[in-house]
């Protein structure tokens, strides 16, 4: 026992000084800004929605207040009596100025029915630079002109951003879930850039209509959950690398309570699981005030464990202080004071605990649920490109 809880300290160290070195990440990227870009192309942002989530209409009206010269917004549901149709309408009297287009279209394409929506979406657009984003995405005023400005760099095929969480309410799974997203996955992918990766990260995906039609199209990804995931890989089939813009974007946290944010966590595990199975076996470094708990259990309670614990604890802190120091500096002014989200110190310890159990269920099957509709988690799709997709009006045609 005494080995196994050396063995757990010797993880949690680890774990802290990868925590410490991804919080130092962020802050660096915080402050970077790549050089401007004289390219101001017109750009369709295609927004998909299902429902009436919490702070849907915060989160959209934040496009339609973008400082970018010419922009078109496509907002698609797959029925009428979809609550986001009445958002949108009040988007459409809010922002007349603002070029809105609503698609209401039932055609059914495949498993994955955001894709399906895309699919009917995307004959409305109007301009050749796309970015799809999802309807919990809350955006700075710079948001298109950070992601044009990546994408006009050579070589740059695709361009995602990475995102922090944003509660919709004080409740203790809200808070616990926005923690998940900023003080892990966002630091995470920061540092899976700093070593080579080039992760399609779903929230925001902009690209030119051309290199979608190169990559297969949207009917390319009706039939993958991680259609992110399969997109990236395919724009890069082509030769081109995906790029991530000096912006930070917050998405909505809407659970109210702990078996939805379970099911919506093991969601992305099971996912992530599924194309990535060694790297998020790592992931568990990710956690290392549950390593310093479990060492605590292990060394039968001696008191080097519980300063092991103390200390993890502070430094786990440290890290998260910085990580919001680091996206104040994004989000300054009038979006500081209603949209930060702190990092409550007291809650790491758990919220270490239930990401180990989150991933501990991950591998109990491939089965995830979304938004009420049972999926299988796929694996990794082929980078090599399959030709015959048509050209660009017949693929808006179909």
């Amino acid at each position: 026992m005494t080995v196994l809880a050396s063995v757990a300290a010797a993880v949690s160290v680890i774990g802290l000084l990868q925590v410490l070195v991804a919080s130092r990440l962020v802050a660096r990227f915080a402050h970077a800004r790549r050089p401007e870009s004289s390219w101001r192309p017109p750009v369709t942002v295609l927004k998909p929605l299902h429902g009436g989530e919490p702070l849907l209409e915060d989160a959209l009206a934040t496009i339609c207040r973008q400082d970018y010269p010419q922009w078109q917004v496509v907002f698609g549901v797959q029925e009428e009596s979809d609550p986001a149709v009445a958002v949108v309408r009040r988007l459409q009297a809010r922002f007349p100025a603002c070029d809105i287009a609503l698609v209401i279209d039932p055609t059914f394409h495949g498993r994955n029915r955001k894709v399906g929506n895309l699919i009917n979406m995307l004959p409305a657009a109007k301009h050749d630079v796309l970015v799809i984003a999802d309807s919990d995405v809350h955006v700075r005023p710079d948001y298109l002109d950070r992601l044009v400005c990546a994408l006009a760099e050579p070589g740059v095929g695709l361009v995602t951003t990475i995102y922090a969480g944003l509660p919709a309410t004080k409740a203790l799974p809200a808070m616990s879930g926005a923690m998940q997203i900023t003080q892990c996955f966002l630091p995470g992918a920061i540092m899976a850039r700093a070593i080579g990766r080039q992760d399609c990260l779903g929230a925001t995906m902009c690209l030119r209509r051309r290199d979608l039609v190169r990559s297969g199209g949207f009917r390319g990804l009706v039939d993958h959950l991680a259609d992110d995931n399969v997109l990236g890989r395919r724009v890069r089939g082509l030769g081109l690398r995906v790029g991530l813009a000096d912006t930070v974007t917050l998405t909505t946290v809407p659970e109210d309570n702990y078996p939805a944010l379970f099911r919506h966590e093991l969601r992305w595990a099971r996912t992530i699981r599924a194309l990535e199975p060694a790297g998020f076996a790592a992931s568990a470094l990710q956690y290392p005030l549950a390593w310093a708990l479990l060492a605590i259990l292990l060394a039968g309670g001696e008191p080097w464990s519980f300063g092991l614990f103390a200390a993890a604890w502070l430094l786990r802190a440290v890290a998260a202080v910085r990580v919001d120091r680091a996206l104040a500096i994004q989000w300054s002014g009038e979006a500081a004071a209603t949209l930060a989200f702190r990092c409550p110190a007291w809650l790491l310890p758990a919220r270490d605990l239930l990401s180990v159990g989150v991933m501990l269920a991950s591998y109990g099957g491939r089965q995830v649920d979304w938004r009420g509709y049972g999926l299988h988690a796929d694996s990794p799709a082929p980078v090599e490109m399959v030709g015959g997709f048509g050209t660009i009006e017949e693929i808006n045609a179909r």
